[in-house]
């Protein structure tokens, strides 16, 4: 039998990281739908997270994106942070937007190009020391496009040179999580593709680097939970970046093309014992289409609705019918956890911790969507933040519309 009181408990102490570039504007390839009240810069950011987490009880941290949210001084954001209630989670870097990276960045064949990339994950680790972020997130959109165009070992050589550089610089209590994505931009050969790249090199490199698992970096089919199954036994899942996709890196909201998938998942998280604060649950997500911040609630409430399922599961049950050989039984039991409707439950544990037990609606009750939209002055909060943050904000906002 499952206990109830267990279950409500961990629920109440699950945490899932929102990411800063959700909250702005963003699109697809062929047009970026801009919405009226979007954060202007990394403050306002902080702002709506904020929101998030009032509503929620469950989204204290906020990711970065380094140089998206470059700031000239990251203990003021930090402290800005806490001042909202919320803490400045993983550093997020980026070595896929400059023009010398078309041919790649730790990979590439020109020393001075990958000098400059490592330079730029030196500098992320720089500013974990800065925000107190405990995580540096690794993602390289590194490979090739034709046959031939490079040296597939020497580049796996190259990358595993810098990756040892940047390890050596992370602080104590400091990790490094290593993404991977099994294609694009790269159509011939990624240089790291998938889980096992990522693992060996995680490996290699020591306690302090894990493996993070996007849930929309994998080919139709792919068994994503027996990756977290794997990692989680062997010690290497440092956490997952949630989103959904229907083809293939579609950063939807999670839960939205297959929440059967998400609660597979979530199960070999409880089963693993992975639902610690080892294991980070962040979403990458850009919402293009949609109300931005309903959108993040809406998606840290699916994740806690899989995560609720996964944890009413009998595993005493399961396990005898496993024993047993008992095949539709085994199954039964999971789906007789996946078909519960956990949203009562979630209400109750909500209202335990004095939140509304509906967060959308909370939200939209709250006025915010409205007060950030007045003319085009943008989030009510920026007129009390130091002059050398106010003056950043029109640059900021134009260098962003750029992209």
């Amino acid at each position: 039998m499952t206990d109830l009181v267990a279950v409500k408990a961990a629920l109440k102490t699950q945490a899932v990281e929102t990411p800063s570039w959700a909250y702005g504007n963003s699109g697809t390839r062929f047009k970026v739908f801009a919405q009226p009240g979007v954060p202007r810069d990394p403050w306002e950011k902080l702002q709506d997270a904020a929101k998030v987490h009032e509503f929620t009880g469950a989204a204290p941290t906020v990711a970065l994106h380094i140089p998206w949210d470059k700031v000239d001084d990251y203990a003021a954001l930090a402290k800005y942070a806490e001042e909202h209630g919320l803490r400045l989670g993983a550093i997020n870097s980026n070595t896929f937007q400059d023009d010398d990276y078309r041919l790649g960045s730790v990979c590439h064949a020109d020393p001075a190009v990958r000098r400059k990339a490592v330079d730029h994950l030196l500098e992320c680790v720089d500013i974990m020391d800065a925000t107190g972020s405990r995580d540096l997130k690794l993602w390289f959109a590194d490979g090739t496009n034709y046959p031939g165009q490079d040296d597939i070992r020497e580049r796996q050589d190259r990358l595993a040179e810098a990756l040892a550089e940047v390890y050596e610089r992370l602080g104590d209590g400091q990790r490094m999580l290593l993404e991977y994505k099994f294609f694009e931009p790269a159509f011939y050969a990624t240089d790291v593709p998938d889980w096992g790249t990522a693992y060996a090199h995680c490996l290699k490199l020591g306690d302090k680097a894990q493996v993070v698992v996007d849930t929309g970096h994998h080919a139709p089919g792919t068994n994503i939970e027996f990756i977290v199954a794997t990692l989680l036994r062997e010690g290497k899942l440092g956490g997952f970046d949630f989103n959904s996709r229907f083809y293939a890196d579609d950063d939807l909201m999670v839960g939205a093309a297959d929440p059967f998938q998400l609660f597979r998942i979530m199960y070999e998280v409880v089963r693993g014992g992975g639902l610690t604060s080892e294991v980070a649950f962040m979403l990458d997500q850009c919402h293009n289409i949609e109300a931005k911040i309903p959108a993040i609630i809406r998606s840290v409430m699916n994740v806690q609705e899989a995560t609720a399922k996964a944890l009413l599961v009998d595993r005493e049950a399961l396990a005898a019918a496993q024993r047993e050989g008992d095949v539709l039984g085994a199954n039964a039991v999971l789906m007789d956890a996946y078909n519960t409707d956990v949203r009562p439950l979630l209400a109750e544990v909500r209202e335990e911790l004095g939140l509304d037990p509906d967060p959308v609606t909370a939200y939209r009750r709250s006025g915010w969507a409205e007060r950030i939209k007045i003319e085009d002055s943008g989030h009510p909060a920026t007129a009390g933040l130091p002059a050398a943050i106010t003056s950043s904000v029109s640059e900021w906002y134009s260098w962003q519309n750029d992209l």
